[in-house]
């Protein structure tokens, strides 16, 4: 995540919490939004006239918008004033809303899903500098975590409210249910935010390459994003494989996806723990897991009982690796924690695209068999990834 280091940021002798849950609301719909499509699909590529894996690709699109918005925000905003920068983001948050809920074609549903990837990066890049401008600097942690929280939040509830309102009043009224949520996130942003001027320091772009000349931060970072591609080459394509294979209803498909939602919740809450105890062991066995409950499907998917525990599973550990990776930073790069986290930022996100669209790929052309296959080899790649990353750390 970009920072914005002022001497200010480290002396702020009062505490804007206002600002901070209305971050922490801001964070929920975001997250509400990026993965909104994942319990949409089968409707909205009906009614777009495309097939599931192009319909897929709006998760696609965002994630590339995201990267490119990561890498380049900081340089393009210059010395707009931080706060002001931050409700533009939210702005354009209900904007895309609104034009994704009256999408006419499948262009314009595209270009919905860019705009909210523009917010999804801003905000991202932003959001550790922002806990440094809004709370003394002993509370910081504090702060993040309450960020954190928006997001744990949005994924317990987004997929099975998605789900639902989808059931109830059409996937364009889901997506328009939280364009009210987004315009009183801007007026509480409004209200609570203090001015944040922009730092006069810049991060220099060879700072980012002097840290991918690190042999552990490179691996590390590779680990990460071989991981999210493969989270995410499954995850995307979850409701047709629901649909389809394991033939569940409307209300079983709700169930399921709120058991992982749920079971995530759980696994970000315990998480630290095993952490604590055995860093690299447990960021070792949450991809081999996962990719174990991948082949467990490809042999299971039309036993309904199975596949919400397997899914419930997968939910447990996806949810909860996050918080791995971000403590992997802080460890590995305790005094550069805010460049290594603009290149994670970046890294995740596109590693979703990328993720996302192989799935497309393969699900359309080969089938769910291929797609889960390809899946679980790509997080058995970030375990062995991960496993290397342990052997060089402490070796620079």
């Amino acid at each position: 995540m970009s920072v914005l280091n002022s001497d200010a940021s480290h002396t702020t002798s009062s505490a804007h919490w206002g600002g901070v849950f209305a971050m922490t609301l801001c964070i929920f719909v975001l997250i509400a939004s990026e993965f909104l499509p994942v319990s949409l699909l089968t409707p909205l590529a009906k009614e777009l006239q495309v097939s599931e894996g192009l319909a897929g690709q709006g998760i696609a699109i965002s994630g590339a918008f995201a990267v490119l918005t990561s890498l380049t925000i900081s340089r393009l905003a210059g010395d707009l004033n931080r706060k002001y920068l931050l409700l533009g983001l939210t702005f354009l948050m209900a904007v895309s809303g609104v034009i994704i809920a009256l999408a006419s074609s499948y262009w314009a549903y595209m270009a919905g899903r860019s705009l909210i990837g523009i917010t999804i990066g801003g905000f991202w890049s932003m959001s550790a500098a922002t806990a440094i401008r809004l709370v003394p600097q002993h509370q910081v942690p504090r702060a993040l975590a309450i960020f954190n929280g928006g997001n744990a939040l949005a994924t317990v509830v987004a997929a099975p409210l998605g789900s639902y309102l989808g059931a109830t009043v059409g996937w364009r009224g889901a997506f328009l249910c939280l364009v009210p949520l987004a315009v009183a996130a801007f007026i509480w942003q409004c209200v609570s935010l203090p001015t944040m001027e922009a730092s006069k320091a810049q991060k220099s772009g060879g700072s980012l390459l002097r840290l991918l000349r690190r042999a552990v931060v490179a691996t590390g970072l590779l680990a990460c994003g071989v991981f999210f591609m493969g989270q995410f080459t499954l995850f995307t394509y979850v409701r047709p494989f629901l649909e389809t294979v394991t033939r569940v209803d409307a209300s079983g498909l709700s169930f399921i996806l709120l058991a992982m939602g749920i079971a995530g919740f759980i696994g970000t809450l315990t998480v630290t723990i095993l952490l604590n105890r055995r860093f690299y062991l447990t960021l070792i066995m949450i991809p081999s897991l996962m990719a174990i409950i991948g082949g467990a499907l490809l042999l299971t998917g039309q036993q309904i009982w199975i596949v919400a525990v397997l899914l419930s599973l997968w939910g447990l550990l996806a949810t909860a690796a996050p918080t791995g990776w971000w403590t992997w930073l802080a460890r590995t790069l305790p005094e550069d924690a805010e460049a290594g986290g603009g290149l994670m930022v970046a890294v995740i996100q596109l590693s979703i695209a990328l993720g996302s669209t192989a799935g497309g790929l393969v699900f359309d052309s080969l089938g769910w068999q291929s797609a889960f296959g390809l899946s679980g080899v790509l997080l058995l790649f970030a375990g062995a990834m991960t496993f290397l990353a342990s052997r060089q750390h402490g070796r620079g």
